[in-house]
């Protein structure tokens, strides 16, 4: 189904300046989701001298990922979200974004994977705690264990190896949650773990609810640890739905998922530097200083400061993961940032379903994005998983939430352990770029289109297909 301005060919605009096009608007934006495919023998496509397994299957829809510091993983699995419907189109978006899903219900709960013996098996995956409410981002301080659950901000005891929490958590903050029409909160820690950054996100595609919904939103909130005591520490973002801080340095980095109905070709979504008091334009101007016709009163002070992102990933790719790369990873993936796309609802011509690699130079990224993951979609244009957040292991893995596939995936480097891997196991790692009290947040919202209330734009359920049975993992859930 598409607007009356018809769908454009595809194009994709990437880089620090991307070439933006005209918008166009029409009754209905282009939809187009993806019906879900088994995978039978198939697996994704990672570069050549890489591998990669499904450590772990039949999950219920996982969102983020945490590695731990014994190497065990923790994985946020649920969706939620409770905007209702305000026009005709939201309804005919529900029914269409409805083929992509399946009836596996979020898991409101966090699931632990453990390799004991460090053969990349993860033969132990037992549920860590449950009874949360949607949770997204994660952050280990010290002895604590932080969810952003989607209506506030907890906190569990934690010690290492345990693999269940040892009671209920402790709430540090509510989070904003009337109507949750962007329901994800995305979550890192700052290096010196004295603060954590949580990315909420916006009440409407574009002030479609007025702008009373959008208090407290489209912002990333700065959060003291300890007391819960919090300030907006930068506005304007539409959906930050991954937080990560760049290693070896006190920068915010952040993917945002943009605005829809300006066309196939706009807003381009983004990673971006997030800068203390910032403002970033949303709804009154995108990529700068470009004004949004469509939001009354107009604010051109306010549009005279928007900044411009670090850098444009395309249009409705729905970002949703980030993660620094370190040298232990390798090859030429060694410097920069991975990106789970969880790919378009809203264009004739699918983007995103991959993670992609941005690199960086001299501290920022630069070139175009090149696959690192892909082969999630079929020749007859149907998906076999929709990538989520993405977090890298200490030791080089790559670690991937799909949450169509219902499953985590581990990518390794086929030489990882040879002795041109010592000069990287010497380099700072993973866990070295985080301070000694913090890790950051798996990075990962499912971002949810705004036409479709009850789930992310970039959050389609999971449907009931699983990786190869050789793939899974044995399950012995607490």
């Amino acid at each position: 189904m598409a607007g009356s301005a018809g769908a454009t060919a595809a194009q994709q605009l990437y880089g620090p300046n991307p070439d933006l096009p005209e918008p166009q608007r029409g009754l209905l934006p282009d939809m187009e989701v993806l019906e879900p495919a088994e995978w039978g023998d198939r697996q994704p496509t990672v570069p050549d001298g890489y591998s990669i397994t499904a450590i772990a299957t039949d999950l219920k829809i996982p969102r983020q990922t945490l590695v731990l510091p014994n190497g065990d993983i923790l994985v946020a699995e649920g969706s939620g979200g409770n905007a209702p419907k305000l026009k005709p189109k939201d309804f005919i978006a529900g029914i269409i974004k409805a083929k992509g899903k399946s009836s596996v219900e979020g898991g409101d709960r966090l699931t632990l994977l453990r390799d004991a013996n460090g053969d990349g098996t993860y033969e132990e995956q037992t549920v860590f705690a449950d009874n949360l409410n949607a949770p997204y981002g994660l952050a280990l301080i010290d002895n604590a264990l932080y969810v952003a659950n989607q209506d506030a901000l907890v906190r569990f005891d934690y010690e290492e190896g345990q693999t269940r929490a040892s009671g209920p958590p402790e709430v540090v903050t509510q989070l904003p949650a009337e109507i949750n029409h962007h329901w994800t909160k995305a979550m890192t820690a700052s290096p010196d773990g004295q603060y954590l950054y949580v990315g909420i996100g916006s009440n409407s595609n574009i002030t479609e609810r007025g702008m009373e919904a959008e208090v407290n939103r489209a912002e990333v909130w700065e959060i003291n640890a300890d007391t819960g005591a919090h300030r907006p520490y930068a506005t304007g973002l539409r959906n930050p739905t991954a937080l990560t801080f760049q290693p070896d340095t006190d920068t915010l980095w952040a993917v945002v998922n943009e605005r829809d109905e300006l066309g196939p070709d706009l807003v381009p979504d983004y990673l971006t530097s997030v800068q203390e008091g910032g403002f970033y334009g949303w709804p009154y101007s995108y990529w700068g200083q470009h004004v949004d016709p469509r939001v009354k009163p107009e604010n051109p002070e306010l549009v005279e400061s928007a900044i411009a992102p670090d850098y444009s990933l395309g249009s409705h790719v729905a970002p949703l993961g980030i993660a620094f790369s370190t040298p232990q990873v390798g090859g030429e993936y060694a410097e920069g940032v991975f990106v789970g796309e969880h790919g378009s609802w809203n264009r004739k011509d699918p983007v995103g379903y991959k993670v992609s690699f941005v690199r960086f130079e001299n501290g920022h990224p630069t070139g175009d994005p090149v696959d690192f993951v892909s082969g999630f979609l079929t020749d007859d244009g149907r998906a076999l998983g929709r990538p989520v957040g993405v977090t890298v292991a200490p030791d080089g893995a790559v670690i991937i939430a799909d949450d169509l596939t219902n499953a985590v995936w581990r990518v390794t480097r086929d030489d990882a352990g040879t002795p041109q891997d010592t000069a990287a196991d010497d380099a700072p790692s993973a866990a070295d770029n985080a301070p000694a009290p913090a890790a950051d947040a798996a990075t990962d919202d499912a971002a949810r289109p705004e036409s479709e209330p009850a789930t992310p734009e970039n959050d389609a359920g999971t449907p009931d297909t699983q990786p190869t049975a050789s793939e899974s993992q044995t399950t012995t859930e607490t």
